[in-house]
């Protein structure tokens, strides 16, 4: 597998296309944090009807792919906000429980894009 490929794989899992086609999208919609509406997936692509969930259970997995991405952003925060701007614990504490709040969003969509990905395999 070469670079294009691979940088090919990593842009559209962040836009959450289809592993199968790279066409159709994996969600209906995009959710809203404030409206506290997680976004809606689709159950197969409605490119070329791939099935996304590929048993029950199957987005269980994704939810510690989620932690992974919140903890990184949390340590992101933390490193930026008290180490280098040097502002107080309390403060770092409220920024890191803003961004987590505003990323949810974001991190439930990513997780289940990168635990798609991660079990794809093309038919030869």
């Amino acid at each position: 597998m070469n670079k294009h490929d691979v940088m090919s794989k990593v842009i559209d899992t962040l836009n959450c296309k289809c592993p199968n086609c790279k066409d159709g999208k994996i969600f209906k919609d995009s959710g809203n944090i404030f409206l506290l509406k997680i976004p809606k997936m689709n159950d197969r692509c409605l490119v070329c009807d791939y099935k996304f969930e590929r048993e029950t259970g199957f987005f269980f997995g994704a939810m510690f792919v989620s932690y992974a991405l919140a903890v990184a952003q949390m340590i992101t925060c933390l490193v930026v906000f008290w180490s280098l701007i040097d502002f107080s614990p309390l403060r770092v504490f409220f920024i890191i429980v803003a961004m987590a709040f505003l990323l949810s969003t974001l991190n439930f969509k990513l997780s289940r894009s990168i635990w798609i990905y991660l079990f794809y395999k093309a038919k030869a």
